[in-house]
Order: C-alpha cells, then sequence, then structure tokens
C-alpha cells in the first residue's frame, strides 16, 4: 500500500526538467533570435525615460552601445544633460548636476563596469567562450515568484555576473553583477522586462537597477530600439572642446 502511494505520488509531482549550461545558453541564444542575427548586431541605441529618486524625477535617456567596447549614457532634466561615456580605453563624465560642465576621466575602477557592459551588447551568454569567461550552472533560484535557472559567468579578470533565465522563455529576467571597484565589492542587481522584437531580436526595453539589498533604485524605460544605426565613433571620445553636444532623441 506504501508503495502505491509512493508512486502516485511521483507521477502527481511536477517533472523538473534539467539542462546543462551550454544547453541553457543555446535556449538564450535561440529566443533572441538565433547566433547570426546576435552577431550582425553592431550597435545599439534605445531612447526613453530613466525613473529615479523613487519615481519623483523622469528624465529623457539615451543608451548607445557599440561594438568591440563602446558605450554612452546621456540623462536631460530641464536642458542640462549629464554624460557617462567609454571609448574602449578611457571613460568620461560631464555631470552639470553637480555644477561641472566640462568633460572629465574617470578612473580605471569606474570605466571598468562600462567597458564590461559594452562588451556584452547582446548579453554575457553569448560567445562566452569566445570571450574568455567561464560558466556554471547554478539549478534555479526563485526571482519573484519565478523559479528561474541561475548560471554564473566569471570573467578573466575573476568579476563575475549571475544570470537568471526565465524557465519558458530562456530569456534573462535578472542579473546580479559582482565587480571589485575601488578596492570593495560592488554587487549590482538588474531586473529585465517589457521584451520587443527588434530587427529579428529580443532586447528588453525596461531595465531595473540597484545595489544589492539597497531600495534605492534607477528604471530605463525605453519607449524605442535602434540596431546599426549608430555610426559615428566621435561621440564616445573625450571631447577635444569644453562641453560636448548631446545625444538627440
Amino acid at each position: 500500500m506504501q508503495t502505491t502511494i509512493a508512486l502516485l505520488c511521483l507521477l502527481a509531482a511536477p517533472v523538473a526538467l534539467s539542462y546543462t549550461a551550454e544547453e541553457l545558453v543555446a535556449k538564450n541564444i535561440a529566443a533572441k533570435g538565433g547566433i547570426e542575427k546576435l552577431h550582425a548586431i553592431q550597435s545599439v541605441r534605445l531612447s526613453g525615460k530613466l525613473v529615479v529618486n523613487g519615481g519623483m524625477l523622469q528624465l529623457d535617456y539615451v543608451t548607445l552601445v557599440k561594438r568591440p567596447q563602446l558605450v554612452r549614457y546621456d540623462a536631460t532634466l530641464q536642458g542640462l544633460t549629464q554624460v557617462q561615456a567609454f571609448d574602449g580605453s578611457q571613460a568620461w563624465q560631464i555631470n552639470p548636476f553637480m555644477g561641472r560642465k566640462d568633460p572629465e576621466k574617470l578612473s580605471a575602477d569606474d570605466a571598468k563596469g562600462m567597458g564590461e557592459d559594452a562588451a556584452d551588447i547582446v548579453g554575457a551568454l553569448v560567445d562566452y567562450k569566445e570571450k574568455g569567461y567561464q560558466l556554471e550552472y547554478l539549478g534555479t533560484e526563485d526571482v519573484d515568484g519565478t523559479e528561474a535557472h541561475k548560471l554564473r559567468v566569471t570573467r578573466k579578470n575573476g568579476d563575475s555576473i549571475y544570470v537568471y533565465l526565465d524557465p519558458d522563455y530562456f530569456l534573462e529576467i535578472r542579473t546580479l553583477s559582482r565587480r571589485i571597484e575601488h578596492g570593495v565589492p560592488n554587487e549590482t542587481v538588474t531586473d529585465y522586462g517589457d521584451y520587443e522584437k527588434v530587427d529579428g531580436v529580443f532586447l528588453p526595453l525596461s531595465q531595473e537597477s540597484g545595489q544589492k539589498g539597497s531600495t534605492d533604485r534607477q528604471k530605463a524605460q525605453y519607449e524605442s530600439a535602434e540596431i546599426n544605426g549608430v555610426t559615428d565613433d566621435a561621440v564616445f571620445h573625450f571631447p577635444a572642446l569644453p562641453g560636448n553636444t548631446p545625444v538627440h532623441q
């Protein structure tokens, strides 16, 4: 009788699918649109709003990312534009909100995160071997009620990023980046949503991020996305003259 009950319970229990790390990467790439379409992406331009201070402030926001390691963020409020950019070797910023209207160079630690984000233009899992990353599958973990697949990607410099994939669609729903910056660990959580198909590739148009354990988060809600529309590398480089022309919406 006990054997029969145990068998019935086993048959009634949901079957948990098991994957290898490589299988999850393959599913993630296929879900995004396939490796050929992902390799064809040379740049991405995202435009929308940046919501900060618990929703009290909304800024016009533009993100530009271009291979191999170019990135720029423009946040505009009341005619003032804050710029942060990385040209592959040097990071710099213009921060008029802090009373600084001239461009200034940033430290190597400040640049590291931007450079890594630019290198992973279509995600840390794509071409992870070619980028020299190490990959591990850590099973599943609850992410706001979703039993997500958890992968750990370790970069060549020792920094790591935990990637959480939706169990049904195999797209990123969260990442946790762990970096050493200015000599101390820095952990940033980013949640992804509102995926839309752009030129055959699914991109997350909602990205909400903040320090792990903090309630202070900022949300980028993009209204438009363009692939391979960024041609001028000059916008990523440290300006030769004081000030810099903002990237127009």
